[in-house]
């Protein structure tokens, strides 16, 4: 069995140039093209859409099976998850803005992610095979993606008292009056 060809050390740092060029491009060229205002965070509809598909496969077994309760359950983790965003630091939203911008992009999605297709037509066995890619990514950036992307959607989805039964969790203690 032949041995692979070897990467050059000269050759890898230039792609990883040229790729930390074209992801800073792509977070200013969305956040330029997305009239976002300074202090309101909003998730536009393509970053929504790609919510819409990375929420369910972290939230795998979680959501109701039921296809209307799980859409409204849905629903509802996407607003939440947005009103996270919305309660972050100025510059950490603005980083969240370019993760979900570089999702948008076609040529980052794909190269990103290896979802070929939009974000509605994703199936959720891809979206979770680039999510466990991300989640152990030997690049930091893409492991804190990963982070970002994991916590927002399990935090909002845990916040709302509705999925408080599933996990046993009786809510926060109630003060003696």
């Amino acid at each position: 069995m032949a041995n692979p060809p070897r990467t050059s050390r000269r050759t890898f740092l230039a792609v990883g140039g040229l790729a930390a060029l074209a992801l800073g491009a792509g977070g200013a060229w969305y956040r330029a093209t997305h009239n976002t205002e300074a202090q309101r965070f909003a998730l536009d509809g393509e970053a929504r859409a790609a919510l819409h598909a990375i929420a369910p496969a972290i939230l795998d077994g979680a959501l109701a099976h039921d296809p209307a309760r799980r859409q409204q359950q849905l629903g509802s983790a996407i607003d939440a998850v947005e009103a996270a965003i919305r309660g972050l630091p100025q510059a950490t939203q603005e980083e969240v803005q370019d993760l979900f911008g570089l999702l948008a992009l076609r040529p980052a999605r794909r190269l990103l992610t290896g979802v070929p297709t939009g974000w509605e037509s994703a199936d959720i066995r891809q979206v979770s095979a680039f999510l466990q890619d991300w989640r152990v990514h030997r690049l930091g950036m893409m492991r804190s993606a990963y982070g970002a992307l994991h916590d927002l959607v399990l935090g909002a989805w845990y916040a709302q008292p509705a999925s408080w039964d599933a996990i046993g969790y009786p809510g926060p203690p109630r003060m003696l009056a």
